[in-house]
């Protein structure tokens, strides 16, 4: 398969190396200093092309591959509030295809499908109270992470009791707080607090590298070139929709 890559960072940097190993060709890859390139030949030829970068551009970014006739492979956060329905409608009903995720981790699509279980135990017991807590890196611009307001989303649809998420401080009992630290290099973890006054009950994911994010956004991206529209992990793995 042909693969372009968008953003060169650590994320690009490991993304390349796990499709080279799964046999796959990286025809172009695209940084800050080359955009002309969504332009190139070589660009139009991949199958797919895979986008870390941030969410100051990736919008741009999801408009210049359309253009060119590339499927995508996303996970930058922060631009769904803004873009997410333009977007959805142009796969949906404009014959373009993004597969998007907020963390491509085969351990967090786990991790999610037992919060999404956790949730629905829990709205039987009123008397614990759910929170949320995401630590990061200080180099991410966006909080609370994508992935935290995934896994709130998969709290709400499942706890009766709670109908919306919050930043920090909660004010209301209805709203789930997400308390979000930046520091140092940490790549991720993701801890959900069921508290009562009697106990608690906490889960959590936390990530040791950039492998797992890397190794599934290339199975998104083997994925994605037999397949169109609007793609999340619920379709390479259906276990997320039980």
């Amino acid at each position: 398969m042909n693969i372009a890559l968008i953003g060169y960072g650590k994320m690009g940097k490991e993304i390349e190396k796990i499709a080279l190993n799964r046999g796959h060709k990286i025809v172009c890859v695209i940084d800050i200093n080359n955009q002309d390139d969504f332009n190139s030949e070589a660009f139009r030829s991949a199958d797919v092309a895979i986008e870390f970068t941030n969410p100051m551009v990736a919008y741009s970014n999801y408009i210049r591959t359309f253009e060119a006739g590339v499927k995508l492979v996303s996970g930058s956060t922060g631009w769904m509030a803004e873009h997410g329905e333009e977007i959805k409608n142009m796969c949906n009903d404009g014959g373009k295809t993004l597969f998007w995720s907020s963390n491509f981790s085969l351990g967090v699509a786990i991790f999610s499908a037992v919060n999404k279980y956790l949730a629905k135990i829990m709205n039987q017991f009123p008397e614990y109270d759910v929170t949320m807590t995401e630590s990061h890196h200080i180099h991410k611009l966006d909080a609370p992470s994508g992935t935290a307001i995934t896994l709130a989303e998969g709290v709400l649809e499942n706890l009766v009791r709670k109908t919306s998420w919050v930043k920090e401080e909660a004010k209301s009992v209805n709203e789930l707080p997400i308390h979000s630290i930046r520091e140092g290099e940490i790549f991720g973890i993701h801890t959900i607090r069921y508290d009562s006054d009697a106990d608690s009950i906490s889960i959590t994911h936390d990530a040791k590298n950039r492998s797992g994010f890397a190794l599934g956004a290339v199975l998104a991206a083997e994925y994605t070139a037999n397949h169109e529209g609007y793609l999340g992990m619920d379709d390479l793995f259906p276990f997320l929709k039980s």
